[in-house]
């Protein structure tokens, strides 16, 4: 719709009040209802004065002027209750407004500033304006608060988009959108814009299909499975239950018998390596530990094996056998899988916790304040428990550091993990859930990127305070974002079907108001990888052959080999029949 207004011959009563400069704003409407933080509008049908022409649009900032403030909001709809015939001028036309904050004077430096809430609400016949471009640099660039540049804004490109960094981190953030509509390339940007100012900043990236690697380059230190070691005896009894017992109706035993031959294998563990270390060399501290099943202390695999075999000796035949049976057949069908390496795979047992730790969270940074974790070669299977130990690591690195390390974890396709209603991966969505409630106490920041946020643990989901919410499609999906404490915007859920790549509309915290966006285009060398073929230049040639296909089932069947007795790491050894 476009609309011929006009410019008024007098400047709005509140900045003559104040000794500004009479600039003469353009009016649009008049307010003809107000209620609660909503208001409707009529537009001013005059013809043009002196060629001036705009567009109202959903999503356009606004300000009504009021006798002690200029009241700043958002046009949630624009529409025509009696429409005109072709070629005829438009008799009526109103606007939806949702209200957000005001700009007025600072008592201290006698400034223009906004702030949230509105403290001179708006009545019949105020004039409603459209903002000019030091109204928004005012609302969506505020000079005085730390933040980074993501882009421009949709209504005038001239202002920079900017997300203030400790509303964004504090207070956790979402980043939602359909398939192809920029999710990975939006959050690079994000954190691109951070480490350029922060470097000594410690993210960490769960990256399941394996994109952001080239994104980061040097600055990031890229984990594979292949090259990093995950001990088993880091996982707490929760995530070891997960990992080494069935679910069936046999499960209760099973844990039951974990526990106690875990318990065994750590206290023969820990008494090996006193003996090893000597009386004198014992440290004070050591004799304190209570041992249990949640002490993070190394133990060996083959002390949990043989505390299994020696209940199983003393059973008498009439006695139920089988989940002994079971558990010890599932843990070494485990150690011997190759694709479980990284976390049993070690030649000997040692205490190596300090070197995970930092390795994983970058203490210290060395110009690496990045961790890509590549998690696109887990087994699906223990997907879960990985996922839940790293998680879990970074809550207590948090805690026990009393927030003296300040971190971010990014959760790629969150909803995989951590999906609604599901009796799958409980301990990630404990372990996530917790750092969502109680993170922002000890300074650990949470990400969460998903292109299904209905499918997504609700819990986990109501803590992030800021969202950022590209193109979707879904209804239910957009219900999700609408019934978020987002600033009552709901209006502008609906406009999310229309968006282009790349743009997007940022909802809570982390803005002053509601904002769409465009962001800025990444160097080519930092975008990360795609994981979408081109079909249409790969069917144009050939692109695999018999021996290339051959070598792909020789590596596929590789995967999965188990090792013979031989091969076993020595902390295992022979395993009996």
């Amino acid at each position: 719709m476009t609309l011929h207004i006009e410019r008024p011959r007098t400047a709005p009563p509140f900045r003559e009040r104040r000794g500004l400069p009479a600039v003469a704003p353009i009016r649009l409407a008049h307010i003809v209802s107000v209620s609660g933080s909503s208001a409707v509008a009529v537009l001013e049908r005059q013809d043009a004065v002196a060629g001036d022409e705009k567009r109202v649009e959903i999503g356009a900032l606004i300000k009504v002027v009021t006798p002690h403030a200029a009241v700043m909001g958002a046009v949630t709809a624009v529409s025509a209750p009696m429409p005109a015939a072709e070629g005829e001028p438009q008799p009526l036309g109103l606007i939806e407004l949702t209200l957000s904050g005001e700009v007025a004077s600072d008592a201290g430096t006698r400034r223009l500033t906004f702030r949230r809430g509105v403290s001179c609400v708006p009545t019949l016949g105020d004039p409603v304006m459209l903002a000019d471009k030091h109204d928004l640099t005012r609302v969506y660039a505020p000079p005085t608060l730390a933040s980074i540049r993501i882009g421009s804004l949709f209504q005038d490109p001239a202002v920079p988009a900017r997300l203030l960094i400790d509303d964004l981190l504090a207070k956790h953030f979402l980043v939602v959108g359909s398939t192809g509509s920029g999710k990975s390339s939006a959050l690079t940007l994000i954190l691109q814009r951070l480490l350029a100012e922060h470097a000594y900043a410690h993210v960490v990236i769960m990256d399941v299909h394996n994109e952001y690697s080239a994104a980061f380059g040097n600055v990031a230190e890229a984990i594979a499975m292949d090259n990093f070691n995950l001990p088993f005896w880091m996982l707490d009894f929760a995530e070891m239950t997960a990992a080494l017992t069935s679910r069936d109706q046999h499960a209760e035993a099973e844990v039951e018998i974990l526990a106690e031959a875990v318990v065994f294998a750590k206290r023969r563990y820990s008494e090996s390596a006193t003996s090893r270390m000597g009386a004198l060399a014992r440290r004070p501290q050591d004799a304190a530990i209570a041992i249990n099943v949640d002490t993070p202390t190394p133990f060996r695999m083959s002390d949990v094996l043989s505390y299994i075999d020696e209940q199983l000796g003393k059973l008498q035949r009439t006695q139920v056998t089988l989940p002994y049976r079971r558990l010890r057949s599932h843990i070494e069908n485990l150690v011997t899988d190759q694709r479980y390496n990284f976390m049993f795979g070690s030649l000997s047992v040692q205490d190596t916790m300090g070197d995970v730790l930092a390795r994983l969270f970058r203490v210290p940074s060395d110009g690496r304040p990045v961790t890509v974790i590549n998690l696109s070669t887990v087994p699906p299977e223990i997907l879960d428990v990985v996922i839940s130990v790293i998680s879990r690591l970074a809550f207590d690195l948090a805690v026990w550091s009393k927030g003296g390390l300040p971190m971010l974890l990014v959760c790629e396709e969150a909803h995989r993990y951590a999906p609604s209603g599901s009796s799958k991966f409980v301990p990630t969505r404990q372990a996530l859930s917790r750092i969502a409630k109680e993170g922002r106490k000890y300074g650990l920041a949470l990400a969460l990127i998903t292109q299904r946020p209905s499918e997504l643990d609700s819990t986990i989901l109501s803590q992030c305070g800021t969202a950022v919410v590209l193109r979707l499609s879904s209804d239910r999906d957009q219900a999700v974002i609408r019934g978020g404490t987002y600033d009552a915007m709901a209006g502008l859920v609906d406009f999310l079907p229309l968006l282009d790549d790349r743009e997007a509309i940022v909802l809570g915290q982390a803005v002053s108001m509601p904002m769409r966006v465009r962001f800025d285009d990444l160097n080519n060398t930092t975008v990360p990888r795609q994981a979408h073929p081109s079909f249409s230049r790969a069917w144009k040639n050939p692109n695999m052959d018999r021996a290339g296909l051959d070598s792909i089932v020789t590596r596929w069947r590789m995967a999965g080999r188990e090792r013979s007795p031989g091969d076993l790491p020595p902390q295992v050894g022979p395993l009996r029949p």
